[in-house]
C-alpha cells in the first residue's frame, strides 16, 4: 500500500487509518462529528496526497479534444471544473484542471481513477503537440471558514484560482478551490516540504481532519462523488451537471453520445432528499413513488450540520422536482422523503 509524505505525521497524531484506492490515508483522528465541524466552524488540515496530479504540456487545444469543457478559455491562473468521458457519454472521471502557464495545465483527478485519466489522456495525445506526465509532491488542503487565518495569505486569490506562493517560506502552489462547501485553499508542495507546511499550518489553528468527515461534508455541499453520483453508467447530465458540457465546441471525446442525450433529455435526474425521522438512506437503496420503484439512492447520510437525514438520488426526471413526496425502502421500512434543491447547505460566511 503506498503512503503518503505525511504517513508519519498522521501516525503521531494517531490516526485510524483506511486503504483508499491504493493509498493508506488517514480516516480520522478522533471524531468523524468533531472533525466535520471544525471545518463547518474554524480550519480543518487534510492531506490529499492520493488525488492524482498529471500535467499537461504543449498544444491547449489537446485539452478541448480529450475533455467535455473548453480548456483553451481558461485562463492563465484559473481552473475551471469538467470531465473526462467515454466515447459512449459516460463519464471516466470528474476533475479540476488549472491552467499554470499558456501551454501548462495540472489535472487533478479522483485518486481512483488516476490511473484511467493518465492512460486516457495518453492515449487521446496521439496527433497533438503534447506531453502528458504525472506530477509528482504533495496536496494539503486547508478548509473551513478560518482558513486564510491560518494562511495569512490568499484573500486576493479568486475562487477557482492558483498562483505560486510561498508558505513558511517555502515556495508552493496556492490554489482556491475545495470540496466541503467551505471557503478554502490546496496547498501543491513538494514531499521534502510536506512536514514542516503541516506543522506549520496546525500550529496557526488548522485541525487534522480525516477522510471521513470529508464525505459528509461533500454531500451537505451537494457535490459528487465518483463511483456514487457519477460513473461511466451515466453522463454529465444524469447529474444535473450538463453546463460543464462545452457541446458547441466543434467535435471532443464523446460528443455524439453527450449531444443526443442533452436533445433528448436524461430518464433520470441526480435530486436531492431530506427523509423523516434519524435513519439515513444510505447508497443502493431504493426510491419509491406510490409504492413503485423509481430511482435509487447513490449517498446518504445523517448531515451533522442540520441535523437531520440528508441524501442523493437518482430518480425519474418528471420526479426530480423540489417539493415531490417520495420514499425510501430503509431495510424493509418505508420512510417518508421530499425532493429538495440542491446544495443542502450554502455557507454563509
Amino acid at each position: 500500500m503506498r503512503r503518503t509524505a505525511l504517513f508519519d505525521v498522521h501516525s503521531r497524531l494517531g490516526a485510524s487509518f483506511t486503504d483508499f484506492a491504493g493509498w493508506s490515508m488517514p480516516l480520522r483522528y478522533g471524531s468523524d462529528l468533531a472533525e466535520h465541524h471544525t471545518v463547518r466552524d474554524g480550519a480543518g488540515l487534510f492531506d490529499l496526497s492520493h488525488m492524482g496530479r498529471i500535467r499537461v504540456s504543449g498544444d491547449p487545444a489537446f485539452l478541448d479534444w480529450a475533455l467535455v469543457g473548453r480548456m483553451s478559455a481558461v485562463k492563465v491562473g484559473r481552473a475551471k471544473y469538467t470531465m473526462l468521458c467515454h466515447t459512449n457519454g459516460g463519464v471516466l472521471d470528474d476533475l479540476v484542471v488549472y491552467r499554470l502557464a499558456e501551454r501548462e495545465f495540472l489535472v487533478v483527478a479522483n485518486a481512483a481513477n488516476a490511473a484511467v485519466v493518465r492512460a486516457m489522456l495518453g492515449e487521446h495525445a496521439n496527433g497533438y503537440d503534447v506531453r502528458v506526465d504525472e506530477q509528482p509532491g504533495v496536496l494539503i488542503a486547508v478548509q473551513g471558514p478560518m482558513s486564510l487565518d491560518v494562511l495569512g495569505t490568499g484573500a486576493d486569490l479568486p475562487y477557482y484560482g492558483i498562483r505560486p506562493d510561498r508558505l513558511d517560506g517555502r515556495e508552493v502552489l496556492l490554489a482556491r478551490t475545495g470540496y466541503t462547501g467551505e471557503d478554502g485553499f490546496e496547498i501543491y508542495c513538494s514531499a521534502g516540504d510536506a512536514p514542516a507546511i503541516w506543522e506549520w499550518a496546525a500550529a496557526r489553528g488548522a485541525r487534522p481532519c480525516g477522510l471521513a468527515c470529508r464525505d459528509t461534508l461533500r454531500l451537505e455541499a451537494g457535490m459528487p462523488l465518483y463511483g456514487h453520483e457519477l460513473s461511466v453508467r451515466s453522463t454529465p447530465f444524469h447529474a444535473g451537471l450538463g453546463r460543464v458540457v462545452a457541446l458547441d465546441k466543434t467535435d471532443f471525446v464523446g460528443a455524439a453520445a453527450l449531444r443526443s442525450v442533452a436533445a433528448a433529455g436524461p430518464g433520470t435526474l441526480l435530486a436531492g432528499l431530506v427523509t423523516e425521522g434519524r435513519r439515513a438512506p444510505r447508497a443502493g437503496y431504493r426510491v419509491l413513488h406510490e409504492g413503485t420503484d423509481v430511482g435509487v439512492v447513490t449517498s446518504g447520510a445523517l448531515s451533522p450540520t442540520l441535523g437531520h437525514p440528508v441524501a442523493m438520488a437518482q430518480v425519474a426526471a418528471a420526479l426530480a422536482v423540489p417539493g415531490t413526496k417520495l420514499a425510501v425502502d430503509i431495510r424493509g421500512t418505508r420512510v417518508d422523503a421530499e425532493v429538495v434543491a440542491l446544495p443542502f447547505y450554502r455557507r454563509t460566511r
